[in-house]
């Protein structure tokens, strides 16, 4: 048997919306379970539900629209809340970061109700538990996070850890062996929900990174296929030897460039700290990731990091009271990915780096003054409006 217990990056923010879930599923489940048997067409049945409770199940054949949402608050038994509790937490405190508290909760009920949807279609049988939504945000971890590493414990013959990328177990221990090949086997478990979760939470998220609704990270499953084709077109044009300027098949021509031992070097260290700020980001040690940051511009001042990386590097660093390297990175974002939708509060931060510590009242207007023509929000261009008085002054 295989069991995650956990993943190798943590949430920047308290995922608050998951500990409601959460809770509001323990405290359903303490007021709704209550087993007992009841006769059911001459039978003795086991019924997990008090008898007021029933009503809150989904039935496809009757259904009512609240069911659609009640009956994943609803489980039958101390394993089925445990479990799904558990994968709950595992994978919804990172997709929570990512949507934050609002967006993860629409989501997680929306999944709640396509997943439900997707059971109603296929079976007439009664069904309860959130492991229909549990999927989607699943769903939505794979999608958001395919190369975290996931810690699982086995036992077979004998007990071990491994780690393996989210996109493997996930894609494939999850959905295919737990709900494709074994839904061959004759338990009660509403395979069709969970499939029917899963697509929805991967769907949800590959649409809202692909219309910029949420940031891409970089390291998303929608980049990984970007990259990917970005890298099949260019062998394609090599391996053509196909000339853009004038539409026509080239002569290949081989130049050999020499480099020497220390250039050699110095490109090895610089990939290397890239692939170390990389790791370092998607374990969400920010700290350790912003001092790698350093060490690679002093190496080479114009490499260009991803842009959410970049800002989190140059938060990072002001709250690290590294001023002058803040502003630097700052500089360099502002550079790079100027359509970034929230740049005012780059450009706000700036100014006040410029304005309160790095004493360089010229640089501190331009920044505010072009913060203020973008802000919304009144706190913040109250800041900037009292900050820039300050420098008049």
């Amino acid at each position: 048997m295989i069991l995650p217990i956990r993943t190798s990056i943590r949430p920047i923010r308290t995922p608050y919306a998951n500990y409601i879930l959460i809770a509001a599923n323990a405290f359903f489940f303490l007021i709704t379970y209550s087993p007992h048997y009841s006769i059911i067409a001459g039978a003795r049945v086991l019924e997990p539900l008090r008898p007021w409770a029933d009503q809150f199940m989904l039935t496809p054949v009757r259904p009512f629209l609240w069911q659609f949402v009640s009956y994943a608050f609803l489980h039958g038994g101390f394993l089925h809340i445990f479990f799904n509790m558990f994968f709950l937490y595992l994978f919804g405190n990172n997709v929570n970061d990512r949507l934050g508290n609002i967006g993860y909760l629409c989501f997680y009920l929306a999944g709640a109700v396509f997943s439900g949807i997707g059971h109603t279609l296929v079976s007439s049988n009664p069904v309860l538990g959130a492991s229909g939504a549990i999927a989607a945000v699943t769903g939505a971890y794979l999608v958001l996070f395919p190369q975290t590493l996931i810690t699982v414990i086995y036992w077979l013959i004998f007990i071990g850890t491994m780690e393996l990328p989210a996109l493997y177990f996930i894609a494939f221990k999850m959905i295919i062996i737990d709900n494709v090949i074994a839904r061959y086997t004759p338990d009660a478990v509403a395979y069709d929900a969970h499939l029917a979760g899963y697509a929805f939470g991967i769907a949800a998220m590959l649409l809202m990174l692909a219309t910029g609704l949420i940031g891409s990270s970089g390291f998303d499953l929608l980049s990984m296929v970007k990259q990917w084709n970005r890298r099949r077109r260019y062998r394609d044009v090599v391996s053509s030897s196909y000339d853009p300027f004038t539409g026509r098949k080239s002569r290949r021509i081989k130049v050999k460039k020499v480099k020497t031992a220390a250039q050699r070097q110095a490109e090895e260290k610089i990939k290397q700290l890239r692939n170390d700020i990389s790791s370092r980001m998607l374990e969400r040690n920010l700290s350790a990731a912003a001092e790698l940051y350093l060490e690679l511009m002093k190496l080479d001042g114009n490499q260009i990091m991803p842009r959410q990386h970049l800002l989190d590097i140059a938060n990072q660093l002001a709250s690290d009271s590294k001023s002058a390297q803040s502003a630097r990175a700052y500089e360099q974002f502002l550079t790079h990915y100027s359509n970034y939708e929230y740049v005012e509060q780059v450009e706000l931060m700036l100014g006040i780096l410029y304005s309160r510590y790095l004493h360089q009242p010229e640089l501190a207007a331009k920044h505010l003054k072009a913060a203020a023509e973008k802000l919304s929000d009144p706190g913040q261009l109250k800041m900037c409006t009292d900050e820039l008085a300050q420098l008049q002054n």
